[in-house]
């Protein structure tokens, strides 16, 4: 049996080709990350937690790349699960971060927009937190660290609303979960790498299939379900979350479903509202230890 705090998590890889590139997405039992491949060069979107670094090299190797391919990676948002790895190869292999323009200070750890021990105290009664733990403690939940530089995606900006990235991601504001969160329109327009704004599960949560995230990880909730309204519009086929697995019956299905199943009649495993309000103020250097996601 896999000890339930290993390094090396469960590991599978979908590749959706595409008119000029291949979308390879990487799914794993704590979090997710998307490679995207064109004409020998990758773009690399997220990087799993700081302890899963290697486990992302591994995942270039077995699509038969090789992290110095890289040409540039993307963020959804700077959360220690999605910036950890990516922190850890680009000090490595010393390519460009981009994002939302929002979303640079919050890598750089200008401020820290992510759950505390607050947030989580009110599911201390629920095994699927402690579950969570377990499995992420060791590859570095705790982890503070931020990137060493960090860049607008309007840098790299290429015809129309593409990037000048192999696969040509286009950007797609998702403001909420952080203040400048970002999907990506890939594999030309046929999925959305919708990072946290829609996921379709997570450790957490008694949900199964499509899903807003779990309250306690929301910065700013109100926005965060606005910017899923938005994905009802959207046509791409699949959704490539950054917790769950590959969805296949349409993302605009997946957020109507989304948002029909945020408020559940029986939220006790995730919803969890903050006396404060449902935006949490920003952890700056010196303040108080995130805890979480």
């Amino acid at each position: 049996m896999r000890p339930p705090f290993a390094f090396d998590r469960p590991m599978e890889i979908t590749s959706v080709e595409g008119d000029s590139s291949t979308t390879h997405f990487v799914h794993t039992d704590v979090v997710n990350w998307v490679l995207l491949e064109q004409d020998g060069q990758l773009t690399l979107i997220d990087g799993g937690y700081p302890g899963q670094a290697a486990q992302v090299v591994e995942s270039i190797r077995r699509i038969g790349r090789h992290p110095s391919d890289i040409a540039g990676a993307l963020l959804t948002h700077a959360h220690v699960d999605h910036l950890g790895g990516l922190a850890k190869l680009q000090s490595r292999f010393g390519f460009a971060v981009y994002m939302d323009p929002v979303e640079v200070d919050h890598a750089l750890r200008h401020h820290l927009q992510q759950a505390d021990a607050f947030d989580l105290a009110p599911l201390a009664g629920q095994l699927r937190l402690w579950s969570w733990l377990a499995k992420t403690t060791p590859l570095g939940v705790l982890s503070r660290k931020g990137l060493s530089a960090a860049h607008p995606h309007d840098r790299v900006a290429g015809e129309g609303a593409a990037l000048d990235l192999p696969g040509s991601p286009v950007p797609v504001a998702s403001h909420g979960h952080t203040d400048g969160h970002s999907a990506y329109l890939v594999a030309d327009g046929r999925a959305l790498v919708s990072g946290d704004a829609l996921i379709s599960g997570h450790e957490i949560s008694a949900i199964a299939g499509p899903q807003c995230t779990p309250s306690p990880f929301q910065h700013d909730e109100p926005t965060a379900r606005r910017s899923v309204e938005r994905f009802t519009e959207l046509d791409a086929d699949l959704l490539l979350a950054g917790h769950g697995p590959l969805y296949r019956d349409g993302v605009a299905d997946a957020a109507r479903r989304a948002l029909s199943s945020t408020y559940s009649p029986n939220p006790r495993t995730w919803t969890v509202p903050r006396p404060s309000g449902v935006r949490r103020p920003p952890y700056r250097p010196g303040g108080s230890h995130p805890a979480a996601e």
